[in-house]
């Protein structure tokens, strides 16, 4: 059985400073350097002392670091320019030597694209070969894509949305200071547009598979229908229905349920085994199988990326 230690002895333990240091509770400079007590008297210097301070202090830093410290930057300036203009050399002799648009050797030009052509609507059900290719031959690659959409999205939130802290105590600033409050003109619009916007793109994600459109173009429309709205009537409405929390569970579960229909599609397929998803009839909503699930899952994804990244840029916070 071990003891609980007092708090004097584990200041005196090695993960005691560990944990300082890891906090970034330390002061670097305890017990490292002379440090004068008491009040410092305040020195104001006029901008022409700043600037002979300034010139003084890279002098130094020049001087300091010597020769080789010249040298090195040098020599990191010619390889670098010799580095560019290999690349561009390489990348010109070999576009120059790619076969011409048009000839039969081309490595556009190969059995691929004709399988796709060919065997698209048997294969996917969806009339539109475009989403046939993307959300059902290369839906592994569609998801990868949408996990790039995921990550940004977490990227940014990291670097730019507020403690939790800061929300509650108010310190963030009001997000209505930055459009004119109450804007009769933009929420008249806005109230009109909003809503036709959702409409069609939930429309064009719908019908992705038997027309032009899908996951990403509807997602987009959804985006920029959330961005209007919160634009002119502010956070405090749009939160009402779509705040952090709806935010990353609607997120996190379309990625989470495409990654599962994707790879028991893929695993069933690459075992020859029946998926028991049945493909409808061509042309008809319910149907492509796969495809129109995935073109759902991709245009939430979409949908929560671009308001994020509007959110999270324009008051650091959902």
């Amino acid at each position: 059985m071990s003891r609980i230690k007092s708090e004097e002895e584990f200041e005196k333990t090695g993960a005691y400073r560990f944990l300082r240091w890891y906090r970034g509770t330390k002061d670097p400079y305890i017990d490292e350097v002379e440090m004068q007590e008491g009040e410092i008297p305040e020195q104001k210097l006029t901008n022409e002392e700043i600037k002979r301070d300034e010139k003084l202090a890279k002098e130094q830093a020049y001087e300091y670091q010597g020769k080789w410290y010249k040298a090195y930057n040098k020599l990191y300036f010619l390889v670098s320019i010799v580095f560019c203009i290999t690349l561009a050399i390489v990348m010109l002799f070999m576009t120059g030597r790619l076969p011409k648009i048009g000839t039969p050797d081309r490595p556009s030009n190969n059995e691929v694209a004709q399988v796709y052509i060919e065997n698209g609507i048997e294969d996917t059900g969806a009339v539109n070969i475009v989403a046939g290719m993307i959300l059902n031959y290369r839906a592994f690659d569609t998801f990868g894509e949408t996990c790039v959409l995921f990550i940004a999205t977490t990227c940014v939130m990291m670097l730019l949305m507020k403690k939790e802290e800061d929300i509650r105590s108010g310190k963030i600033v009001n997000d209505r200071i930055f459009e004119p409050k109450n804007d009769q003109i933009l929420q008249k619009v806005a109230f009109v547009l909003v809503p036709v916007i959702f409409i069609f793109g939930i429309y064009v994600i719908l019908n992705g598979h038997i027309s032009p459109g899908g996951g990403f173009s509807g997602g987009a429309l959804i985006g920029a229908g959330m961005i209007l709205y919160v634009t002119a009537f502010g956070f405090d409405k749009m939160q009402k229905f779509f705040n952090e929390e709806t935010y990353k569970v609607v997120k996190v579960a379309a990625l989470c349920t495409y990654c599962a229909v994707i790879t028991y599609y893929i695993y069933m397929g690459a075992n020859d085994l029946d998926n028991h998803i049945p493909l409808g009839t061509p042309g008809m909503i319910f149907s492509a199988g796969i495809i129109l699930w995935l073109n759902i899952f991709v245009g939430i994804e979409v949908a929560c990326t671009m308001y994020a990244f509007y959110a999270l840029f324009r008051r650091s916070g959902l």
